[in-house]
């Protein structure tokens, strides 16, 4: 989660402050590589976080069987050297096609689908082809998260005890918020109607996506933390004594981000 984040927010905000929109090519590049490989590995640890759960209630006396040691770091492994792969397929595919549609980027970030915009050819298509594999993936992981959880909740409803329900869904819900917001956005992100589109709407969609997961998913996992809980009940029963403050409209600005040397190729 830190990782996205520190891939594509303190290039823009030093942008901000500099007031620039310049990147390198190389910058680009390697903010491309990163930012995929990050968001890529997150889902793919999201779906093995999945079949965690199932076997820690579906199949609890088989646990440390199953997943020990050594097949946590096979499954880790597996998922961020995916991610790398992925991140490696796309980067490469797509500064290998040649660019002649200018050099602005309309985007607070290096972004595959804003990259293809300043495409001259059809080789771009090649990229394209790559997305949809992706894309193919990333639904069977959706599917594999599903039916996990209609299997968990399945026998979560046959536990007798209120106590053991809800000790179950405890350990699910964080997971599970964290997985829908994570597709909520992305989902939002590319495949919302071509009338919704314009830039303004797309830069706030792609910090929602880009931004908002890594940010919120810390606070989500912690909820489960006691000492957090109760610090929360206790700033919310302080805030209730106060007098009531007035709000403060923040103003999204459409920031484009130049390439700076992808006129010269």
């Amino acid at each position: 989660d830190l990782g996205t984040i520190s891939t594509t927010v303190p290039k823009s905000m030093a942008n901000s402050l500099m007031d620039t929109r310049a990147i390198s090519y190389s910058g680009c590049d390697a903010q491309l590589f990163f930012f995929f490989f990050l968001i890529s590995a997150e889902y793919y640890l999201l779906t093995v976080m999945a079949y965690d759960r199932y076997v820690a209630i579906c199949r609890p006396l088989h646990y440390g069987t199953i997943l020990g040691n050594r097949a946590c770091v096979k499954m880790a492994a597996a998922a961020w050297g995916s991610g790398f792969l992925n991140a490696v397929l796309h980067t490469g595919n797509t500064f290998s096609i040649p660019l002649c549609q200018g050099n602005t980027v309309d985007q607070f970030f290096c972004e595959i689908p804003q990259i293809l915009k300043l495409s001259c050819s059809d080789s771009y298509r090649r990229e394209v082809g790559l997305l949809v594999v992706s894309a193919c993936l990333g639904f069977g992981c959706f599917i594999f998260i599903v039916l996990s959880y209609v299997q968990i909740f399945t026998a979560v409803l046959r536990i007798p005890s209120e106590q053991g329900r809800h000790k179950a869904f405890s350990m699910c819900l964080p997971h599970l918020a964290v997985v829908s917001l994570f597709l909520s956005t992305i989902i939002f992100a590319y495949l919302k109607p071509p009338s919704l589109s314009s830039p303004a709407l797309n830069l706030v969609v792609a910090f929602l996506y880009s931004v908002m997961p890594p940010a919120v998913n810390p606070l989500i996992y912690s909820m489960r933390n006691k000492d957090l809980q109760d610090a929360c009940l206790n700033s919310s029963h302080f805030s209730r004594g106060m007098n009531p403050v007035s709000l403060i409209e923040i103003t999204a600005v459409n920031v484009s981000v130049t390439v700076s040397e992808l006129a010269s190729l």
